[in-house]
């Protein structure tokens, strides 16, 4: 079942990852198959390394991510964890969180690690306001009204409205595909090819 809301004050988006032997729609059909029974929850867990993950009913915008390209046979964890270790001082672990060294059990569940990595390891695409720009499997990250970063990928389904590409992102009431590609400010947009 699709919901096609638009929360006021609400709208993060990310677009553009698509790793190498993959197409663009098979990360949009993973993220597409997730199940959306999560309940958002940002708690700091330990987890196993590699192939990590918190527990399968809660999670938050970062896990749809994760959660989608380790569908596709891609562990975010591993590749942010290995990134992270060769340049840390590029991530903003030690200015937003206090680290003194990378922790697989987080960094790749943090927006601005992602974003740092997608520009580092992937394509980072011209951030514009016309939807025909971003493609499904895009990964479209943005600000929200309240300051926090928000991370979704952008799906092969069309809002009937608006035309827009929906966006599955989770922003606290689960994992939802929803028409919010524009409803905040955007600050990345990346594709990735991992390899």
């Amino acid at each position: 079942m699709r919901r096609y809301i638009t929360w006021p004050g609400i709208v993060l988006l990310f677009a553009g990852i698509v790793p190498a032997g993959h197409s663009a729609d098979s990360l949009s059909q993973a993220a597409q198959q997730l199940d959306r029974l999560v309940l958002y929850d940002p708690s700091y867990e330990k987890i196993s390394y590699p192939g990590g993950d918190v527990s399968p009913r809660k999670g938050v915008c970062s896990d749809v991510v994760i959660r989608s390209y380790r569908k596709i046979g891609i562990d975010l964890q591993k590749e942010v964890h290995e990134d992270i270790k060769t340049a840390f001082s590029r991530y903003p672990g030690r200015k937003l969180w206090g680290q003194t060294r990378p922790d697989t059990n987080i960094d790749h569940r943090r927006v601005p690690n992602l974003m740092v990595f997608f520009s580092r390891k992937g394509e980072s695409k011209q951030i514009t306001q016309n939807a025909a720009d971003y493609v499904a499997g895009d990964i479209v990250t943005w600000q929200l009204d309240n300051g926090r970063p928000h991370i979704g990928i952008v799906t092969d389904e069309i809002a009937p409205h608006s035309g827009n590409r929906l966006i599955m992102h989770n922003i606290g009431g689960g994992q939802v595909s929803e028409d919010v590609l524009f409803s905040w400010k955007i600050t990345g947009h990346y594709r990735y090819k991992a390899g």
